[in-house]
């Protein structure tokens, strides 16, 4: 028997039945034995050494491989793709490129079990598979190997559909691949079809380009290419034939279930998401675009979950008064240009299994003049899973504004912004600051700014709200505190922000 085994590392598996349109986005899982074997006739040709490894000696291997049609053990796939335009002068064309999206560290395994090499064969097998690079598409990246002995479990294979005796379940999905022809027979067809051009009323363009892609030689056959086979009006190649398969259901999920899905997790407090649209928003507009992300969150609670089940972890209604701000924050962050392009929402009380659901099902974010983003949700999970992505979730004892902080009670006579500050945190829990000194201004991206440059106001009709033009600090605790910290008001709408100061500022 031979058994090989082929990984991906770059988790893709690109490749186009034949006879389908690219932008029909389907894709050919598992390998066809027909593409295998052109693999393996592409890898001869550039690079191995054919004095080494003659052509009598190349096609006996590939031969033997043809005499019978592999078994294959599948990863686990899902069917996946991007869109993207192609330029053109006069219309841009959207192409469809459909991909098997597959574990880089898990093996797809191509199986013979009456298939006996020689020793020349067997080292000619193995400087292929150390050599080649990819099967399918050049992006298909591969890393092949022989291996010894295996006895695994296979979940492919050819025959007719499996029935549960039992229940009359339909146990596998059919597939039709494409096999090389073995030498003989191929012979016997290139006769065939010969004696039957001879015989046809065929313009002159029209036979000689059929007769060359009926070559004598198999090996000249199996590697012609794609381009002279479709010109010359074949329908399948003529040295091929279709093997009907049967792999498991769902082999090559689909991939709008495939989703990302947040994994319950009794620590998880955050997610982040990533913002798609043009244009995206102004880190000035911070408080703007965080509500317009929570009007998002409630409607999809309310859809997802029903009107009266909306937890008060995202509303932040129906708290207790001494809950200490343990309902989630909407904190929307920059990138270098000063533009939104990821929302944190950080929830210190929690994520229970509603919320996950509600974040897994959040996709839009929609503004009030008909602006619309789209989000990618990255991750749900504890804090410090963000600490790498997301600066502000880190623990510092120095901090300093982000976003202005405007003091949520009228100020009096000692109970000014740093009184009020130390309040906060004394009520929260935190420790207090051990210096707390204001910053006129701040320069988070090479550019000035003041207080009054963000927008500073919730929409909400009737909001008391005590500070109306802001201001800058810089915190400095005695041990480091853990982010996210924003204080005041609209603290869970992205101001009052602080960040940690690296060790360079």
């Amino acid at each position: 028997m031979l058994t090989l085994s082929l990984s991906f590392p770059g988790g893709r598996y690109h490749a186009t039945p034949w006879g389908r349109h690219v932008n029909e986005a389907d894709v050919a899982w598992p390998p066809d034995p027909w593409r295998l074997t052109r693999a393996l006739i592409a890898t001869w040709h550039r690079k191995l050494d054919h004095q080494l490894y003659p052509e009598i000696l190349f096609t006996s291997l590939l031969g033997l491989l043809a005499d019978e049609p592999p078994h294959y053990r599948l990863p686990t796939a899902v069917h996946s793709h991007t869109r993207h335009y192609m330029p053109n002068r006069q219309k841009s064309t959207l192409i469809f490129d459909a991909f098997a999206r597959i574990d880089p560290t898990e093996a797809l395994i191509v199986h013979w079990p009456e298939c006996q090499l020689d020793e020349a064969q067997t080292a000619l097998l193995d400087e292929l598979l150390n050599c080649i690079g990819y099967v399918g598409r050049a992006e298909s990246w591969v890393e092949a190997k022989r291996l010894g002995d295996w006895n695994g479990e296979l979940n492919c294979f050819p025959g007719s559909t499996q029935i549960d005796q039992e229940t009359g379940g339909i146990q596998t999905e059919p597939v039709q691949l494409f096999a090389p022809l073995t030498p003989d027979t191929y012979a016997n067809f290139q006769q065939q079809m010969q004696s039957g051009l001879a015989l046809r009323k065929l313009k002159t363009s029209e036979l000689k380009s059929i007769k060359k892609t009926l070559p004598i030689s198999w090996l000249e056959a199996v590697g012609l290419d794609t381009a002279d086979l479709q010109n010359a009006g074949w329908s399948a190649p003529p040295a091929a034939q279709k093997i009907l398969y049967q792999r498991p259901i769902q082999a090559l999920k689909n991939s709008v279930a495939s989703r990302a899905k947040p994994i319950p997790s009794s620590s998880a407090d955050t997610v982040r998401y990533a913002v798609y649209g043009k244009p995206l928003m102004r880190e000035l507009d911070t408080i703007r675009f965080a509500e317009h992300v929570r009007r998002a969150v409630m409607g999809k609670a309310k859809w997802t979950l029903g009107e009266t089940a909306i937890p008060p972890l995202l509303s932040g209604h129906g708290l207790n008064a001494d809950n200490r701000h343990c309902h989630a924050f909407y904190l929307p962050q920059a990138n270098s240009n000063g533009l939104l392009d990821h929302v944190l929402i950080h929830v210190p009380g929690g994520i229970n299994d509603d919320m996950h659901r509600v974040f897994g099902a959040l996709k839009t974010v929609k503004g009030f003049d008909g602006q619309e983003w789209r989000l990618m949700l990255e991750h749900i999970g504890p804090r410090e899973d963000f600490e790498n992505v997301s600066p502000i979730v880190q623990s510092a004892s120095v901090r300093w504004s982000q976003t202005p902080y405007l003091h949520p009670w009228h100020c009096k006579k000692d109970f000014d912004a740093s009184a009020q500050i130390r309040r906060e945190c004394r009520e929260r829990l935190l420790a207090e600051p051990t210096e707390i000194r204001l910053l006129p201004t701040i320069k988070p991206h090479g550019r000035e700014l003041r207080p009054i440059d963000f927008h500073r106001f919730r929409s909400k009709r009737g909001l008391v709200q005590p500070d109306t033009r802001g201001s800058f600090w810089q915190l400095t605790f005695a041990e480091p505190v853990s982010g996210p910290l924003a204080l005041g008001f609209g603290c869970h709408f992205g101001l009052g922000l602080f960040a940690p100061v690296k060790a360079n500022e």
